[in-house]
């Protein structure tokens, strides 16, 4: 998968760049162009030699060293790329990038590129755990940039614990499912609703639930980066949205139905992830309703029910993958929604379970078709998960072809 691809790997000053050799050279035995930035500090541990003939590459270690008079070096590296690799990723280039400073050759190649990135930390047990690192870290990932997270074991420095950079083979293995994962769903068009939505009561107070949209924002990037065209409809939430992604900010449960339906019969996938609310105040007051009773009592209609909407709607070529946020009775639950709404798929969690509740980073879940169960994950980061689900839809074109 990493053949003719561009990969700019990227060096840092750690002990571990000497793993960054065979990172080189089984991306260039793939068919890989592996083009080399190399720090000042990452010259100290191997040489710029070592990568240029493993890489076949003239190995970049200086801004001003322009060898080509046609083309300033690090913008040619930038613009050209189609994945950065930075192994090993030292605390140092960590807060660099988390901080837009750029004030060396890999520094501002970085800044410059609209590549994907990925980090390869290496570092002391307490360094990685400083929580400055963790929150350059966690900048870093909301804005897209991935992570091929370090093993435990023993240190160069005689610590024992989590720092030791991930092995080249699973860095290798990484890019080669990173470029596979891109193709899979080229050509299709995925529309995503995420977040909750709110029913107004008066002007100033409305009835909606617990859902942060991180569910359905990771998986609007899980589908961009296996290069589907994706539209995001919204409720109210806050989040930044994934690059290359046309999102629509809905509010109300009828706005929701109404963008779903406009996109429908255009798109290849309908993944529905948001909460939306099941019941809607009767009567909607044009004024403040006044704290004067001890006692109110509200009546509440049900909204419709997008989902079934679409169920009704779909045709057999578009795949329709919905979710289920149960507390009990999981899978007799899910079930029984895939099969009445007419899904395809769908993603059943228990929030009532640490971890996998409104609002966490993280879900358990178990997916299911009309056979039954499909698979389960455990507790996994939401764009890990995400990943997971967009792999399934992938695979459910490909024997659907």
């Amino acid at each position: 998968m990493v053949n003719s691809k561009r990969i700019v790997l990227g060096i840092t000053g750690g002990i571990a760049a000497f793993k960054a050799a065979s990172v080189a050279s089984q991306l260039s035995q793939r068919g890989a162009n592996v083009r080399v930035i190399m720090t000042d500090s990452a010259t100290k541990f191997i040489t710029p030699l070592t990568l240029q003939i493993l890489s076949h590459n003239h190995v970049a270690v200086d801004t001003f060293d322009e060898q080509n008079p046609e083309v300033v070096s690090h913008i040619d590296l930038a613009d050209h790329a189609d994945l950065f690799i930075i192994a090993p990723a030292t605390a140092n280039i960590i807060g660099k990038l988390a901080h837009g400073l750029a004030d060396e050759i890999l520094s501002t190649t970085l800044i410059a590129t609209r590549a994907p990135i990925v980090l390869a930390p290496a570092m002391n047990v307490h360094m990685y755990q400083n929580p400055v690192v963790q929150e350059n870290m966690a900048i870093l990932k909301k804005r897209g940039v991935y992570f091929i997270d370090p093993d435990e074991g023993q240190l160069a420095c005689g610590y024992v614990g989590q720092g030791r950079m991930a092995e080249p083979e699973r860095i290798v293995e990484w890019a080669e499912t990173f470029f596979a994962r891109q193709r899979r769903l080229a050509g299709k068009k995925v529309l995503i609703t995420a977040g909750p939505t709110l029913e107004p009561i008066d002007p100033v107070r409305y009835i909606s639930n617990y859902s942060s949209g991180k569910m359905g924002f990771a998986l609007a990037q899980a589908a961009r980066e296996a290069g589907a065209e994706v539209i995001l409809v919204s409720g109210p939430v806050s989040l930044d949205t994934p690059g290359g992604i046309k999102r629509i900010d809905v509010i109300r449960t009828k706005d929701m139905k109404e963008a779903v339906l406009k996109y429908l019969p255009s798109v290849d996938v309908i993944i529905k992830a948001a909460a939306v609310s099941d019941y809607r105040p009767g009567e909607v007051l044009d004024h403040k309703m006044k704290k004067s009773k001890e006692e109110i009592s509200l009546r509440l209609v049900k909204t419709e029910d997008i989902a079934s909407l679409v169920g009704r709607q779909k045709k057999p070529h578009q795949l329709f993958m919905g979710f289920a946020a149960e507390t009990d009775h999981v899978e007799e639950y899910a079930c029984d929604k895939l099969k009445r709404k007419g899904m395809d798929y769908i993603v059943a969690n228990n929030v009532s379970l640490p971890g996998s509740g409104f609002g966490s980073d993280t879900n358990i879940v178990t997916v299911f078709d009309r056979d039954g169960k499909v698979f389960s994950l455990p507790q996994m980061n939401k764009l890990d998960v995400a990943r997971k689900l967009m792999t399934l839809v992938g695979d459910w074109f490909s024997n659907d072809c």
